[in-house]
């Protein structure tokens, strides 16, 4: 360990005398003490004094930065926020990575800054789900100026689902018809489908049948949805949250197409409740029985005084 922290500092000292200037040196030797304060922070970790390797790495950063090697000074600002990260200091940590970002886009190497912020969506998701869905719009919204549809669907897929789990239902409504615009735009038409119910449900948990109606009916372009097994269900749960028909919106709510949708979405359905409470439609054996005691009692009261 000892022999490790000496390594550390003897780095250090090298990267200190590569920066200093003297009368036949004119200009720092950024690259050099770069290297030098890299090799300190791995000598630093590996001794497990994560707050020096931390400073190690955004000393090395520095360098690049002066440098003008954009790509490595955001690699070591990301080193950075992982030794932030390793401390438990997560939101410190996401601050470095977004810088990173920033930096990565400036290089001219979006892609990287759109996978680093993704990175930080998932470091962050557990502790702050607010911050997670800022992350995962920035990527998207990377992937998305540079034609990377996929990717950029994929990263508001998960801003969606964080909503719902947020219940801000606004917010999550147009961020799904965002996904499913992106869905169409590649042909991807069985999920747009998928997307369609997904709307339907924040939908009518936002107790807007009329927004919940627009969307099946604006799906109807889109080739293979008319007759579709998602098709058909929408239909029916649509009727039975409009005729306020418990049984059919319960049956519909959990039937395989909708329990086996991304846990965030399964939720919505399992615990969607039509407006008023409902109604539930009596079962004939429960009518007959009804309509039997009922004759019963009429015999009772007939013979009720006795027998003339």
């Amino acid at each position: 360990m000892a022999a490790k922290i000496n390594e550390a500092h003897d780095h250090i000292a090298k990267a200190e005398k590569y920066l200093r200037t003297s009368f036949m040196k004119w200009k720092p030797d950024y690259d050099s003490a770069a290297s030098e304060y890299s090799k300190a922070a791995v000598a630093f970790k590996n001794a497990k004094m994560l707050e020096e390797a931390k400073e190690a790495y955004l000393q090395e950063a520095e360098a690049h930065t002066n440098n003008k090697t954009l790509f490595h000074a955001a690699k070591a600002l990301e080193a950075a926020g992982m030794m932030l990260k390793d401390m438990q200091r997560i939101p410190e940590a996401i601050q470095y990575i977004e810088r990173a970002s920033m930096m990565y886009v400036e290089n001219g190497t979006p892609d990287t800054a759109a996978l680093a912020l993704d990175r930080a969506g998932k470091l962050i998701e557990s502790q702050d789900l607010a911050k997670a869905v800022d992350l995962y719009q920035k990527a998207a919204s990377v992937f998305e100026n540079e034609d990377r549809l996929r990717q950029a669907v994929e990263m508001l897929g998960k801003s969606s689902r964080l909503l719902v789990r947020q219940h801000k239902l606004d917010e999550a409504a147009v961020s799904i018809q965002k996904e499913k615009n992106m869905y169409k735009e590649i042909e991807n038409y069985p999920t747009c489908f998928k997307k369609t119910s997904a709307q339907v449900l924040v939908h009518l948990h936002r107790n807007d049948f009329v927004a919940a109606d627009k969307c099946v009916r604006e799906s109807y372009s889109l080739p293979g949805f008319s007759g579709s097994e998602d098709c058909i269900a929408l239909e029916q749960l649509l009727q039975g949250y409009d005729e306020q028909d418990e049984d059919q919106v319960h049956r519909v709510c959990n039937s395989p197409l909708f329990k086996y949708m991304d846990n965030d979405y399964a939720k919505l359905s399992i615990s969607l409740r039509v407006p008023g409470g409902g109604k539930k439609k009596k079962a004939p054996a429960a009518d007959a029985a009804e309509g039997g005691a009922g004759a019963g009692e009429a015999d009772e009261d007939e013979y009720a005084g006795g027998l003339c």
